[in-house]
């Protein structure tokens, strides 16, 4: 390999590690800034539990040191959650200069809505689910059993849910990608609506509690925004069309200067 070869090579590798860094040091800076909050932050990620137990009941520690690793925990995960526009925008920023015109233009609508769409499926999780999910598993508590629920076990399993509905809310661009690439049309996912509104409650049925309520909670938004992804796709797909187009033209004029 010539020195030719090698100098874009490290070239690139400079500017992933500058873009590394950049990300990093935005997680450092938000979890230096909440983590004097950490006990108050987990304490609102407990309320939609907490609200719903029998009066005097309260969530218990069963490792010593989990009272405080625990809250270290979630304020570290809720740095990264914050960090997430800034760390697509890096991401974006490497990228970007290999990208034609056209397509830097579709991209990145698709990272600032893929962080609005995460963001509301962590929101729905919060402010819809959990009150029902959790009302559900307190009432169906057999008769003698007290619920004392583990710090550790509980961030868990609410760290999952906020997972699994931020992904499913992520639909419209998942829908936008595969069609924007060809792998998929518009046409072809109607003709398949039958399938995926079953498949929605499947998925409904394996993210959430045992229940038909958060199922359902689940499974209509996420065929919701299989609709609106059938719908923003096609103006991606008209995009991506114009946008080959233009560049066969400016390749022309490239290679025709006289034109």
């Amino acid at each position: 390999m010539s020195v030719d070869d090698t100098q874009p090579l490290i070239g690139h590798l400079i500017e992933l590690r500058k873009r590394i860094l950049n990300s990093l040091i935005t997680v450092l800076v938000i979890f230096l800034a909440l983590v004097y909050f950490s006990n108050d932050i987990y304490r609102l990620i407990a309320a939609p539990l907490m609200e719903q137990l029998p009066k005097g009941a309260n969530m218990i520690a069963t490792d010593v040191a989990s009272p405080f690793f625990t809250p270290i925990k979630l304020t570290i995960m809720v740095s990264i959650v914050v960090s997430a526009p800034m760390i697509l925008y890096q991401v974006w920023a490497f990228i970007a200069p290999a990208l034609y015109k056209h397509e830097r233009r579709l991209i990145m609508p698709l990272l600032f809505s893929s962080s609005v769409l995460f963001y509301l499926g962590m929101a729905f999780a919060y402010f819809v689910v959990f009150p029902i999910a959790f009302g559900f598993f307190v009432k169906t508590v057999p008769a003698g059993v007290v619920i004392s629920t583990d710090i550790s076990n509980y961030l868990s399993f609410v760290m999952a849910l906020f997972m699994a509905f931020g992904v499913s809310f992520e639909v419209p661009v998942a829908i936008i990608l595969l069609c924007w690439s060809g792998v998929v049309t518009p046409e072809s996912l109607k003709r398949k609506r039958p399938y995926i509104l079953v498949g929605a409650f499947v998925v409904g049925m394996l993210l959430t509690p045992p229940d038909v309520f958060s199922q359902t909670l689940l499974a209509i938004p996420m065929y919701l925004l299989f609709e609106v992804g059938i719908l923003l796709s096609q103006f991606y797909v008209g995009g991506r069309k114009s946008g080959r187009a233009e560049n066969e033209s400016e390749y022309d004029e490239g290679n025709n200067p006289e034109k």
